[in-house]
C-alpha cells in the first residue's frame, strides 16, 4: 500500500510517534512518503528515504511558552518575535498564511504519489486534503477537545478543526482507554464531539515493558525553544543546588552532543536514545514538561515525576498524572522544591501508583493495533 504520512512539527513527540509507526509500516512492506517541517523534518530525514519539507505551522511562542493572546492575533497578522537560537528579532508569518502554504505544499504532491491512504499525526491540513480528494485516512492524535487549562478564546478555532476530525475515516489515540488515559483532559468527551464510533484508544506507541532500574539522581529532560529551555534551567539549577541533590539535565537540542557540569548538575545538550534510556533507568525522580511520550517513559520505568508545563497540552497531561497519584505539578522554584521533598517522603506510594499504571499500559500494543487500522483503510 502506498501511504502519504503528514506529521506536525509542534513538539517532537509527533515526529517520534511517526518514526515508530512509520518503521513498523515499512517493515510490513508499505511504501511511505513523509511530509513535515522544522526539526521534525531533520529527524525523519535520518530515518526514511522519502521525506519532503512543508511549511511549518506554529503557535506564537516565547520564553514564557505559548502566548494565547499573541497566537490569536497572529492567526491573521504577522508579529515580531525574538529568536533565541539566532539571537535576533524576526517576523513570524501569520498562522493563516502558514496554513495555506502548508496545504498547497501537500497538495502539490498528491497526484505524483497517488496514495491509497493517508495518515496525519497532528496535521489538520492533511485531514482537509484527504477529505477534499476523498482519500481514506487515519488521524493520530492525543488532543481533540481540551478541557483543562485551555483558553476559551481558542474555542472558535477548536470547533473549526473539529469539523475535519469528525470527517476522519479513523481516529487513533496512542494512549490507554479511559479511565487510565493520560491525555484524557486533552481528548475531552468524544461522545459529545461526535467521534466515539470512529475513535480507538490503541495504547501507547512507546514500549512500556517493565525493566530493571536504579535510583541514582534526578533526571530532567527538557526541550522547546531556547527561551523556554532557559526559563526551565533558571528554575531547575538553583532549586537542585539548594536541595543538594544530584541531577542529570538534557536540553533536547539535536546536533553535536555537549556536556557541562554545574555543581551537582550534569547538563547535556543532547542524549542519544540509549543514553536517555539509561538516564531514565537511573532516575529517582523525573522532572519534565508533561509531553505525552515522556509521560509514558516515566510509566515504563515506574518513576515518580514532577511536571513543569510550559503550554496547555502539557498542563492537562500533568493534571491527569497528578490525579492518578503518579506526579506533582509545579510552576516555580518553591513548588518544585516542595514537590521533590514530598516525593522523597512518600516515594513508595508514588512508585506503587506508577507501577499500577504500568500494568494497565502493558495490556495494549499501540503500534500493532495502529498498523492493523491503517492496513484496513484502503477498503473503507
Amino acid at each position: 500500500m502506498r501511504l502519504l504520512y503528514a506529521c506536525s512539527e509542534l513538539g517532537l513527540g509527533h515526529a517520534n510517534r511517526t518514526i515508530a509507526l512509520g518503521k513498523r509500516l515499512q517493515q510490513r512492506g508499505h511504501e511511505i512518503h513523509f511530509f513535515t517541517g522544522g526539526r521534525a523534518f531533520e529527524l525523519l530525514k535520518k530515518e526514511f528515504p522519502n521525506v519532503y519539507p512543508v511549511t511549518p505551522v506554529a503557535w506564537y511562542e516565547n520564553s514564557s511558552g505559548i502566548v494565547t493572546t499573541a497566537s490569536l492575533i497572529n492567526i491573521l497578522f504577522p508579529l515580531p518575535v525574538y529568536d533565541g537560537e539566532q539571537n535576533r528579532f524576526q517576523i513570524k508569518t501569520s498562522s493563516a498564511q502558514e496554513t495555506i502554504h502548508r496545504y498547497y505544499d501537500l497538495r502539490r504532491n498528491i497526484h505524483l504519489i497517488a496514495p491509497d491512504a493517508m495518515i496525519a499525526d497532528g496535521d489538520i491540513n492533511a485531514l482537509r486534503m484527504a477529505q477534499r480528494w476523498k482519500i481514506p485516512h487515519a488521524y493520530v492524535t492525543n488532543v481533540v477537545r481540551p478541557s483543562f487549562g485551555f483558553s476559551s478564546l481558542l474555542s472558535p478555532g477548536e470547533r473549526i478543526t473539529e469539523r475535519y476530525v469528525k470527517a476522519c475515516t479513523k481516529i487513533i489515540i496512542p494512549d490507554n482507554p479511559p479511565p487510565n488515559t493520560v491525555c484524557q483532559y486533552n481528548i475531552g468527551d468524544i461522545d459529545n464531539v461526535g467521534i466515539a464510533d470512529k475513535t480507538e484508544f490503541v495504547g501507547s506507541f512507546f514500549d512500556t515493558t517493565p525493566t530493571e532500574v536504579s535510583e541514582q539522581q534526578i533526571f530532567a529532560p527538557i526541550s522547546g525553544p531556547l527561551g523556554t529551555r532557559s526559563k526551565l534551567l533558571r528554575m531547575l539549577l538553583p532549586t537542585f543546588d539548594a536541595l543538594g541533590v544530584k541531577a542529570v539535565i538534557s536540553l533536547g537540542v539535536p546536533g553535536e552532543a555537549k556536556t557541562v557540569q554545574r555543581g551537582n548538575c550534569e547538563i547535556h545538550s543532547w542524549l542519544s536514545t540509549q543514553q536517555r534510556q539509561q538516564a531514565m533507568k537511573n532516575a529517582s525522580i523525573v522532572v519534565f514538561s508533561g509531553g505525552h511520550i515522556t509521560c509514558f517513559e516515566t510509566i515504563k520505568y515506574a518513576k515518580p515525576s514532577i511536571c513543569v508545563p510550559t503550554q496547555p497540552e502539557q498542563l492537562a497531561n500533568a493534571a491527569k498524572l497528578q490525579d492518578l497519584g503518579c506526579s506533582i505539578r509545579a510552576k516555580n522554584k518553591a513548588q518544585l522544591a516542595r514537590a521533590v521533598r514530598e516525593i522523597e517522603a512518600n516515594r513508595e506510594e508514588f512508585k506503587a501508583n506508577v507501577k499500577r499504571l504500568n500494568e494497565v499500559s502493558n495490556r495494549f500494543n499501540g503500534l500493532n493495533r495502529a498498523v492493523e487500522i491503517v492496513e484496513k483503510l484502503k477498503h473503507q
